[in-house]
């Protein structure tokens, strides 16, 4: 009697077992057929907060502090924050989502050292660090150009904005 029901309690328990990984592994397959892909130029609007603006000198002129949505879930307006520190002082403008032009790579710095060395004639080599120095003479200089990439962020790297931040504070302020 005890093997009967030690018996019925086993296949119970496996036939359990089995229905239960059978839909886990259908629902596993319908969430991954499911998933869509992100696209190439797909920003998150949470992420378009607090990037930089940069003008065409490449001089930075403040940051992005909200975007506004119309009716149809496009994005219309950004507010941009114009000096202050730490928040402080900003001034807010709003400035068409249209005017902004969205770049993906990053300012590019460049950093000039120079060093004593002997004379010489003018040599270039390339770092692992990826910077490339050249020797002229008595001085080298180390160029340095930082590069990320695009495609694992979910929003560009800079906005630029032709004004100056001068012409921004002008602009009639934006109050929340």
């Amino acid at each position: 009697m005890i093997f009967k029901l030690l018996s019925i309690a086993f296949l119970t328990t496996a036939s359990m077992i089995g229905a239960t990984s059978a839909q886990t592994a259908t629902n596993q397959e319908a969430s991954t057929a499911s998933a869509i892909p992100r696209k190439e130029g797909e920003w998150r609007a949470s992420k378009l907060v607090h990037v930089d603006v940069y003008n065409e000198a490449n001089e930075k002129i403040g940051d992005i502090n909200d975007v506004i949505l119309d009716r149809s879930g496009k994005v219309a307006k950004v507010i941009l924050g114009v000096g202050g520190v730490l928040g402080l002082g900003e001034h807010y403008v709003v400035v068409g989502f249209d005017k902004l032009k969205w770049v993906d790579q990053p300012v590019t710095s460049t950093t000039a050292s120079t060093t004593s060395a002997p004379a010489s004639a003018p040599a270039t080599t390339s770092a692992p660090d990826g910077a490339t120095r050249t020797t002229t003479g008595a001085a080298t200089t180390t160029t340095t150009t930082t590069t990320t990439s695009a495609s694992t962020r979910w929003y560009p790297e800079r906005a630029v904005f032709n004004a100056t931040k001068e012409e921004l504070r002008s602009m009639p302020e934006f109050k929340y």
